[in-house]
């Protein structure tokens, strides 16, 4: 016989349930007070949602109901396809998440060539990286981060779940350059970012 939950657990629930965007712990905790233990009540709400067709899922620190990946197409409608992200954008936006908090400056030395304005404000648009001060070095440049809808968007619990050089080597996604120099006996440029990070 299943558990009924208790009022804190279903209080929790209905916050999650009705709230628009994810909410962090200190957020929910605001919603439903101190009446008991909030981490025990995620947990026991992950449990019971997991293999349903919404589940509880935690990104970036903050909580929300998703639709089940497996059940995703059923909620999709014809729509006119966004606008995809130019080969300058992805790799601006690979840097930023694998480097941050990372400058323009430090963004055009890692890629090589400069960086349009053009192309960090199209990723501040889509919500995917935001500005997050300045550096304290002569004329204090902004620096880039990325941002709780990135993690979200690409289904990331943190920025330690982005795939390291092996899961990219593995899926394909490693230019044939570098994978040329490994060939013969030199040393990948990926690598050699990582070991920078």
């Amino acid at each position: 016989m299943i558990e009924e939950p208790d009022d804190f657990v279903r209080a929790v629930e209905a916050a999650l349930f009705a709230c628009e965007e994810p909410l962090a712990l200190a957020d929910l905790r605001a919603h439903v007070g101190d009446a008991g233990d909030l981490r025990a009540a995620l947990r026991r709400l992950e449990g019971d949602y997991a293999g349903r067709g919404v589940n509880l899922v935690e990104r970036g620190g903050r909580w929300h109901f998703q639709t089940a990946a497996d059940l995703a197409h059923i909620l999709r409608r014809e729509k006119d396809e966004a606008r995809r992200l130019s080969r300058a954008g992805m790799e601006t936006l690979a840097i930023i998440a694998y480097h941050e908090p990372v400058s323009r400056a430090e963004i055009e030395a890692i890629r090589g060539v400069q960086v349009g304005k053009g192309t960090l404000d199209v990723l501040m648009e889509a919500g995917w990286v935001r500005p997050a001060g300045r550096r304290e070095v002569p004329g204090r440049p902004l620096i880039y981060v990325t941002t709780e809808e990135f993690l979200s968007h690409f289904g990331l619990s943190s920025r330690r779940d982005l795939p390291g050089i092996d899961d990219l080597r593995a899926a394909g996604l490693l230019d044939p350059v570098d994978l040329a120099l490994e060939g013969i006996g030199g040393q990948s440029v990926v690598e050699n970012d990582e070991e920078e990070a």
